[in-house]
């Protein structure tokens, strides 16, 4: 079990473990909503923390939650119980990318796999060891899953929707190029530790 904002967290399922980052990232997001009315959708969801935080902390929201592995999808279920979330206010669906995901949405959370294998020397031994591999690595430089979700995203989003993404700070510029041919209108945003870690765009 672990805390996530004013969430419980169970991690029995063995999928990514929530990072402190991440939590600092959605408080953020959370604060700027101001309990507006949204959709959102929590792509690469694991154990649903950030869609869980926002359906907490937010009282009219509602979340879909998405992921392509079955041990993450019961492992939202187990969550959203445990947060008492009530079953109209959440949808978890199984999704390799945007595959099952037929709504356009006002606010997605992409927390996708973004850990370059020619880095592997740095990554932490107890992260090799606890977390998935599937939920950790995304080709030699870390960005397969970046570039696939920034291709499809936009047409996923309502008219000046929003979404965010957590990436490691050395794909920064290949993102920001990514973004710009896309159109999108973007801000990157630094962690808690000032390293810049994640982005938000909107949709113009």
């Amino acid at each position: 079990m672990k805390r996530f904002l004013n969430c419980k967290i169970d991690l029995s399922k063995k999928v990514f473990r929530p990072r402190i980052e991440t939590e600092y990232l959605t408080g953020k997001v959370i604060k700027s909503l101001e309990n507006k009315e949204i959709n959102a959708l929590d792509l690469f969801a694991g154990t649903g923390c950030i869609g869980i935080a926002l359906l907490k902390n937010i009282e009219k929201a509602k979340v879909d939650f998405a992921d392509i592995s079955e041990e993450a999808l019961k492992e939202i279920r187990i969550n959203l119980k445990l947060n008492k979330i009530k079953k109209e206010r959440a949808k978890v669906i199984k999704s390799d990318l945007f595959k099952g995901i037929k709504e356009r949405y006002d606010i997605i959370f992409a927390n996708p796999p973004y850990v370059a294998l020619e880095r592997i020397s740095e990554v932490d031994k107890e992260v090799l060891k606890n977390d998935p591999k599937i939920s950790l690595f995304a080709g030699k430089t870390g960005m397969l899953c970046i570039r696939e979700f920034l291709k499809q995203v936009k047409s996923h989003l309502k008219n000046k929707g929003i979404f965010y993404l957590e990436f490691d700070p050395f794909q920064k510029k290949e993102i920001e190029g990514i973004l710009r041919k896309k159109g999108f209108k973007f801000n990157f945003k630094k962690d808690q530790f000032g390293k810049t870690r994640w982005l938000k765009a909107k949709n113009i």
